[in-house]
């Protein structure tokens, strides 16, 4: 998994700090057009052939962070035009990935190569045990033949000195459904019809062009325009920074945000409800449950394991019961989801509780952009704080344990953990879901599934390592009930 630690993370980053500071100044407009040339200035080092490149990239960045997509990209228009659309649009648009071509590697296809490091030795078990015999030693050294390699890997696992590696395709190796591929010109595609909106390509893209379209803009114009723009933060969200409790909700209101919502008391509803209906399936006769609350899971079943699908719980996603918990409040509130999770972008466009979704890194730049440190924020005290197993949620496990505790004859519950939807992942969803078809029972009674390795405090926009967060999000639960 690339680190959150890279350049073209901070790029993407840098950008949203600029462009939350210029409309803040209600500047947006007019300097929208100076980013690019500012972050790329004419002496400058250049990532690609030369600095006029690098501009015409930002360009494509910055549209992306204005929430365009960059395919219906028009080089007539300008940045101020395009600033002036995000200002004006209702509501954000699908999809929530686009593609910048002109930071598209355009990676050769994933492939084997021998290096410097082959030693030509006696022993040969790369020739001898490559089943279409396409090496060959010339040169006191192996070359693999392109044309005829299947790319099965089986002289990389035989040579003794580690000689030979994969050169793999990182956006096509991270999707775990097969989205993406080259078209003709070698560049990147997605199928959206197949994607699941799980953001591993994104978050692996060492050119960061895969990119999603920013919501922030939305966001602000609507605090700027004194609406009672509240905030639904996930569990996930107070893992990201360092701030004892109350801090990250005195910060919100310091941004701008009318009134704070934790999203862990949603999904205290969820795992409520989660629980009730699993025992009602097991009272009917149903052999298993599968958890709800990750949108990329529920979206690769409905697409990539329809078998599964009776399986999926019925109940909505804390966001969803948070969300509708605050239009009930007050019908007038703007409501916005912040998590580290791109699926969940177009959950939100489905759910008419749900008007916003900003990430974790707009979350970070609004933050930047407003000079607000969260460690000197005076905490604000709660009355009525969520369970631990609640906020427990951003955690791979958590969901399922969640559930347990609330059932009563928890010495009934079978649960099993899909850690993160990849390759494997897939598999087993798949497993599970032909079992189900074929009426034969599973291993499991309740399964609890989470796209990204390791749970939300893993998802494509985070700004923590998931290391460091998971150490944060146990603080953050210990203060739950």
């Amino acid at each position: 998994m690339l680190n959150i630690n890279n350049g073209a993370s901070k790029i993407k980053r840098e950008i949203l700090v600029r462009i939350a500071k210029l409309q803040l100044e209600g500047n947006l407009e007019e300097g929208v057009h100076y980013i690019p040339r500012e972050m790329a200035p004419r002496n400058s080092e250049s990532f690609r052939c030369c600095v006029y490149h690098d501009r015409e990239v930002l360009r494509l960045r910055v549209m992306a962070r204005l929430g365009h997509s960059v395919e219906d990209y028009d080089d007539e228009k300008k940045l101020s035009e395009f600033a002036r659309e995000a200002l004006e649009r209702e509501k954000p648009t699908e999809p929530m990935l686009t593609v910048l071509d002109d930071a598209c590697n355009a990676c050769v296809r994933a492939h084997y190569m021998v290096t410097n490091a082959c030693q030509a030795c006696v022993a040969r078990p790369c020739m001898m045990n490559c089943p279409k015999n396409c090496i060959a030693i010339t040169g006191g050294r192996a070359h693999i033949d392109p044309e005829a390699c299947v790319n099965c890997g089986i002289c990389m696992q035989n040579c003794p000195y580690h000689a030979i590696i994969r050169i793999p395709v990182p956006c096509e190796e991270a999707c775990p459904v097969g989205a993406i591929s080259k078209d003709e010109n070698g560049k990147e595609r997605i199928d959206y019809s197949k994607c699941t909106f799980c953001g591993a390509c994104m978050r692996e893209c060492p050119f960061g062009a895969m990119m999603d379209k920013g919501q922030i803009v939305d966001v602000i114009r609507k605090i700027m325009e004194g609406k009672k723009v509240v905030a639904l933060y996930a569990p996930a969200i107070a893992a990201q920074f360092r701030a004892v409790p109350g801090q990250l909700e005195a910060a919100l209101l310091k941004a701008g945000f009318s009134k704070t919502f934790e999203v862990a008391h949603g999904a205290d509803i969820t795992a409520d409800k989660e629980a009730e209906e699993f025992e009602e399936r097991m009272e009917r006769g149903d052999a298993l449950m599968t958890t709800s609350c990750c949108p990329a899971y529920v979206r690769a079943v409905r697409i990539h394991a329809p078998d599964l699908n009776p399986c999926v719980s019925e109940t909505r996603s804390p966001m969803h019961y948070t969300a509708e918990m605050a239009k009930k409040e007050d019908s007038g509130y703007v409501t916005v989801f912040i998590g580290p999770c791109l699926a969940k972008r177009k959950e939100g466009l489905d759910d008419p509780y749900v008007d916003y979704v900003l990430s974790a890194e707009e979350l970070g730049a609004l933050f930047m952009a407003k000079e607000i440190d969260l460690g000197s924020c005076e905490p604000l005290s709660c009355s009525s704080g969520p369970t631990a197993s609640g906020r427990n949620f951003a955690q791979s496990g958590g969901v399922a344990e969640a559930v347990r505790i609330r059932l009563k004859h928890p010495e009934r519950l079978k649960p099993f953990v899909i850690n993160g939807l990849d390759a494997a992942g897939m598999k087993q969803l798949k497993a599970f879901g032909k079992a189900a078809a074929e009426g034969k029972s599973a291993e499991a009674n309740l399964v609890e599934v989470m796209a990204c390795p390791g749970g939300c405090i893993a998802g494509p926009s985070v700004i923590t390592n998931p290391k460091v967060a998971a150490v944060q999000l146990k603080k953050y639960v210990s203060t739950g009930k």
